[in-house]
């Protein structure tokens, strides 16, 4: 059984501030009631704390059911994650969940909800209601995962604005696509490039998305023979571009 007491055991557990107040950072609510109820933490014990995108030692100063004060001391080195979008075409809740809390653990920088053309519309129009809750499972990845950060979730957007917003490297994953791997697109484009990468919904593009893609100069690209589903298609695709940032 290990401890909390233990310093390798320590090193692993990160927090994001919910408020940072000169010297010192806050954790609250249910973020603070894990620590103090589950972890079972106390006054004078050290945790690596994220303040204002800092991550910074800090030492427990204060402790209560739902507040948790800490001061915050050195400043710790950090990985920069690379600017990467993931666009996700609605599908179902639970899996979506799923792709939002890995993608996350991953890497990804934003997340963009999108409504397609063939999203069913009972999703559609709950997406909005979703958010916070898509908004938390990323806030939770990103600390479990120890980044210093967690990923911007927007609003849903309609195929159109996504197809108009900009990035160095835009991808759009298209199963019809049999002569361009994802992985090739890659490898011919420097490191460091703006990467944004759009997902179909649960039965593919329509041949008027996949058109307004094209005119605006997305790249489509392949992940195999195989058809995967959404989830799926998401995290493989993310774990690749990670992979081929690392090796660059």
């Amino acid at each position: 059984m290990r401890s909390l007491d233990n310093p390798l055991f320590m090193t692993r557990r990160r927090w994001i501030a919910d408020q940072v107040i000169n010297n010192r950072a806050v954790l609250t609510g249910s973020h603070a009631g894990h620590l103090t109820r589950v972890l079972r933490a106390h006054v004078g014990q050290e945790f690596d704390v994220v303040a204002d995108g800092v991550l910074r030692r800090g030492r427990i100063v204060d402790l209560q059911e739902d507040r948790v004060e800490f001061a915050l001391g050195d400043e710790i080195s950090a990985a920069n994650l690379p600017s990467f979008t993931i666009v996700l075409s609605i599908f179902k809740f639970d899996r979506m969940e799923w792709a939002i809390e890995k993608c996350t653990e991953l890497g990804v920088s934003r997340i963009i909800p999108m409504i397609a053309q063939r999203t069913e519309s009972h999703l559609a129009s709950a997406a909005v209601k979703r958010m916070e809750r898509w908004k938390r499972i990323g806030y939770q990845a990103a600390e479990q995962s120890r980044r210093i950060s967690s990923p911007e979730i927007g609003a849903p957007l309609k195929v159109k604005d996504v197809v108009a917003r900009q990035a160095t490297l835009r991808i759009l994953l298209d199963e019809t696509e049999s002569a361009v791997t994802l992985k090739s697109v890659l490898q011919s484009y420097p490191a460091g490039e703006e990467i944004m990468l759009a997902f179909g919904p649960e039965g593919g593009w329509t041949k008027g998305e996949l058109g307004l893609f094209h005119e605006a100069g997305w790249i489509a690209a392949s992940l195999g023979s195989t058809i995967l589903r959404a989830e799926t298609a998401a995290i493989a695709a993310t774990a690749i571009v990670m992979s081929e940032i690392v090796e660059a």
